[in-house]
């Protein structure tokens, strides 16, 4: 019997190739692209980095300005706007408060002191004003403040109180010098000015102790030059006076007269009244102050 042939229907066996090919297939659909982008991020990483940080310095930059917007250039009309908010919400010293706060610090009270008998001191028996000329000591007054007192005592501006003494008359200009046995250790003298540019109508402003009240102060103008008056006390003819309408009164006389800054350009007299009654009606009178310092032997300026 020949022997049996295998059949040719018979099925072959199954065997594990068929998977491994479908495997294959599938990785060698994504293989490409990714080795595509190796390929590329190999080539061009350098020029990557570059981009990416000019992109981010770009957004820092951006960020900030978005974060400081640029300032607005100020303008004419921003600087006039400030000055007036600032004048609108400011009080500003007026020019008189400013020469009064100059010449402050120089200004004295002038006391007449007469014995008392009966309780034997000394007491005040008239009131004047001086000014400090010379940081010595030296002071300015009228000679009608003094004259005839059996002693004489000034008061600083900072209350110090010092005996003084007559050491200079000008009786022509009403004017006496004194000195002062004791002063302040920061005693300030005041600035004198010419009275060469001296006009009509400029700001004057007087200060002294009226009717023994200060200091006060008032302000006025230059109401005319070179005028001349008779003086009640002396009956001198007194020439080349400075008229002014800041008020004085008794107690004023010897008193500095100031410009608006505070710059000494006369020494108060004497004040006219028609009815000859001691009570200011609007017109003063003062001494140059180059006539002034001439009288304590001073240069002016």
């Amino acid at each position: 019997m020949a022997g049996r042939q295998p059949s040719a229907e018979q099925p072959n066996q199954p065997t594990s190739p068929e998977p491994e090919r479908t495997r294959s297939s599938s990785e060698g659909s994504i293989s490409p692209s990714r080795s595509r982008w190796r390929n590329f991020h190999a080539r061009y990483e350098r020029p990557l980095w570059v981009v990416a940080a000019g992109l981010l310095a770009l957004l820092v930059v951006f960020t900030h300005a978005w974060l400081n917007p640029p300032s607005r250039q100020i303008t004419q009309e921003d600087i006039q706007s400030a000055v007036l908010h600032t004048l609108e919400t400011n009080v500003l010293p007026s020019p008189a408060a400013k020469a009064y706060e100059a010449i402050r610090p120089s200004v004295v009270r002038v006391r007449r002191m007469e014995s008392d008998k009966a309780n034997g001191e000394d007491i005040e028996k008239g009131v004047g004003t001086g000014v400090v000329i010379v940081d010595k000591g030296i002071i300015l007054t009228n000679l009608h403040v003094v004259l005839g007192a059996k002693r004489v005592q000034v008061v600083f501006a900072d209350g110090l109180e010092s005996d003084a003494t007559i050491v200079g008359m000008q009786p022509e200009h009403d004017l006496a010098v004194l000195q002062a046995q004791k002063i302040p250790d920061d005693l300030a003298a005041a600035t004198m000015r010419s009275t060469a540019d001296l006009a009509l109508g400029d700001q004057v402003v007087a200060v002294g102790f009226p009717f023994g009240i200060g200091p006060s102060a008032t302000a006025g103008v230059v109401s005319g030059l070179r005028r001349e008056f008779v003086s009640p006390e002396g009956k001198r003819l007194l020439t080349n006076l400075i008229q002014f309408d800041a008020a004085a009164n008794p107690g004023s006389s010897g008193g500095p007269l100031v410009t608006a800054q505070g710059e000494v350009i006369g020494i108060v007299t004497a004040i006219l009244n028609p009815t000859n009654q001691r009570f200011f009606v609007g017109i003063g009178f003062a001494v140059p102050i180059e006539n002034a310092a001439s009288a304590a032997g001073v240069p002016p300026f």
